[in-house]
């Protein structure tokens, strides 16, 4: 969830410079990368509202590793977890889902 978090970031601010329709698809994928740590809660158990809201605030303030730490429930300093991704992986996970959301809607 850390790192989706980072990218939601990312997404948000590029899209609030953007002008036009562009910037509501990019607002849109940014609320989908938010959506994926919630989904690693819920799935966990956990409440995600919470730990989602309490993560959001950290990487507000610029702690940008931390993250959600299943195994405890709370939020969570991720490097000092041992959790770590690759980015290869991450980015081609992203592409294929991006692909894959874009060949539905050219079907629909």
């Amino acid at each position: 969830g850390c790192s989706e978090m980072i990218m939601s970031k990312a997404v948000e601010e590029l899209a609030a410079k953007t002008p036009g329709k562009r910037s509501l698809a990019m607002e849109c994928f940014a609320k989908a990368l938010r959506a994926i740590p919630s989904i690693i809660c819920d799935n966990g158990g956990l409440d995600s509202s919470e730990l989602v809201s309490q993560m959001r605030a950290c990487h507000a303030k610029g702690d940008s590793k931390t993250g959600i730490n299943i195994l405890t429930g709370e939020v969570g300093d991720m490097q000092k977890c041992g959790v770590v991704e690759c980015f290869r992986v991450k980015q081609q996970v992203l592409l294929s889902a991006t692909e894959a959301a874009e060949m539905i809607i050219r079907v629909d």
